[in-house]
């Protein structure tokens, strides 16, 4: 029988966060059964993303719910937020109860500002992975890196397989499956060239000299100009 008890899913939602880190997986969590899912920021006034089109927040900080899953999706924005202290204090306080810690894309570094990653496996875009010594974790490759009850993921796609990873591990492969269905989650892109290891050796240099060498220094400088904050 399926287990119909309620699941608490709380998304930290901040300016400049990549959409698609948080809609992906929150598109296939809210299909779990019992799901219930929240978007919490530091108000209620609609959050920028990147893509030029703004979210609403559900909750604010003090009135969020406790999640039983907490995930902390990535973006742009997540420079600023690694130096916004009401965001860690957030994110520190709810992993406290939580049965699972969660992470999309650069939302890893957010987890590794509240000291959730110290000595863990992690993973995060590809463009960052050799800043996660920094926050303490150990780099392991994989779209999906499961260390005890945290898991990571990496760049923006990647969410609907950490979502799907552990719908499977809540309710059962089964309903992972037929999630994966409904959603038709059946990926098969025009090229196959979605991470460095696959990707033409010029599409990969032409978008870090674009994007993520400056982007991947930003984030570097944010992470070494603040220590880890955790709660008092």
């Amino acid at each position: 029988m399926t287990d119909m008890s309620a699941t608490n899913i709380v998304f930290l939602l901040f300016p400049g966060v990549t959409q698609l880190d948080f809609t992906a997986p929150a598109q296939a969590l809210s299909r779990m059964p019992g799901a219930v899912v929240a978007g919490a920021a530091s108000s209620l006034a609609p959050i920028a993303t990147d893509s030029g089109f703004a979210i609403v927040p559900t909750h604010d900080f003090a009135s969020a719910p406790q999640a039983d899953i907490l995930c902390v999706p990535g973006g742009h924005g997540v420079a600023e937020a690694l130096g916004d202290a009401a965001t860690i204090h957030f994110i520190a306080r709810q992993a406290a109860r939580a049965a699972w810690v969660t992470s999309v894309c650069t939302g890893a570094f957010l987890l590794g500002r509240a000291g959730l990653l110290a000595g863990k496996r992690a993973t995060t875009h590809w463009a960052y992975t050799h800043l996660l010594p920094l926050v303490g974790a150990e780099h392991q490759p994989g779209r999906v890196v499961e260390d005890g009850q945290i898991v990571t993921s990496g760049g923006v796609t990647s969410g609907l397989d950490f979502a799907l990873t552990l719908i499977a591990r809540l309710k059962g492969a089964a309903v992972a499956q037929a999630i994966q269905l409904a959603i038709e989650y059946d990926p098969a892109p025009p090229f196959a060239g979605g991470h460095p290891d696959r990707a033409p050796d010029a599409v990969t240099t032409g978008l870090k000299q674009r994007v993520y060498d400056a982007a991947a220094a930003r984030m570097e400088a944010a992470l070494r100009g603040e220590g880890v904050i955790v709660l008092d």
